[in-house]
């Protein structure tokens, strides 16, 4: 566990890098990296584990930079959903570019251990397969 905690906070230091060379905060990267498909507010919090609050002020100041839209959800009007824009998309593709650039170490594993190790990180942690 020792090892999956500095594996974790080493990521978390290289992505708040990334994400601030794009003038980004730590969350506001997450949160962008978070939408791969349209997503309710309350579900954006609960994955941030942060208050509905933050995450309006969130969804605010990054869709005042284009990169993100909300929109209510056609089912219930009450909801409203968020997603990425185009250049949201794109600010999405550069950030993972870059990070996967500084994971040498994964490249280096077969597709076979990665395979292997991606099946052991849903055994041991199985909110990440989700």
């Amino acid at each position: 566990m020792d090892q999956l905690a500095q594996a974790a906070a080493l990521y978390y230091r290289n992505f708040a890098a990334v994400a601030a060379e794009r003038d980004l905060t730590l969350m506001q990267g997450k949160m962008l990296s978070l939408l791969r498909r349209p997503m309710p507010m309350r579900a954006l919090a609960d994955l941030l584990a942060c208050d509905a609050s933050n995450v309006t002020g969130i969804v605010d100041r990054l869709g005042a930079r284009g990169l993100v839209r909300r929109e209510a959800d056609p089912s219930d009007r009450r909801v409203k959903m968020v997603m990425l824009t185009e250049e949201g998309e794109e600010t999405v593709r550069q950030i993972r570019s870059e990070l996967m650039s500084n994971l040498t170490g994964l490249e280096s594993l077969g597709e076979e251990d990665r395979h292997a190790f991606q099946r052991l990180l849903s055994q041991v942690l199985p909110a990440v397969s989700t």
